[in-house]
């Protein structure tokens, strides 16, 4: 199978079930902004991760595989697909807390960064509050899962904890932010 098909030269490409659409439509964004999360994820894993995180990182994304498909997906499609579900947002709330269980409580904010693999964290959950955004415009004049929306928000929330989790492990300190006083 050829990687190119030529059928997006025009400004359009296909969702799941066949309706072609344009590429600036929200719908696209919101799915195309949860692949370059995905990939973000691939860079940081590609610094090394710990052992726990790999598992859960895995499950990640491939999770937000079936998150991008259920956007590409209209509700009333009669193609059938796996969706994110309840299931999804529980192993995510799950883990944030046994990863918090190693971790000192927050008192300040946290500047992004540490190791390369933290830092990286950090940017994918920018990237993940890009999608969710994209996902609620979407949601304003296209008929998606109430989940996507809850499922970005809680992914978010992971990339943070698991940032500082990465960085405990590495042995990296947290710099809090000072704000300057006058």
């Amino acid at each position: 199978m050829k990687i190119y098909t030529k059928k997006g030269d025009e400004g359009n490409t296909s969702l799941f079930g066949g309706t072609r659409v344009p590429k600036s439509s929200m719908r696209i964004k919101a799915y195309g902004t949860v692949d370059e999360l995905n990939s973000v994820v691939g860079l940081a894993v590609s610094h090394g991760i710990s052992e726990k995180s790999t598992a859960w990182v895995k499950k990640v994304q491939e999770d937000l595989f079936v998150l991008g498909a259920d956007l590409a997906t209209p509700a009333s499609s009669k193609t059938r697909i796996h969706r994110i579900d309840e299931d999804a947002i529980k192993f995510l709330e799950k883990t944030i807390d046994t990863m918090e269980e190693e971790l000192p409580a927050l008192k300040n904010f946290i500047l992004p960064g540490g190791t390369p693999q933290g830092a990286t964290f950090h940017l994918a959950r920018t990237v993940c509050r890009r999608a969710e955004r994209a996902t609620v415009a979407c949601s304003k004049t296209e008929e998606i899962s109430d989940l996507t929306i809850k499922y970005l928000n809680r992914l978010s929330d992971f990339f943070f904890v698991l940032a500082r989790f990465e960085n405990k492990h590495a042995g990296q300190p947290e710099e809090t932010w000072k704000p300057e006083r006058s």
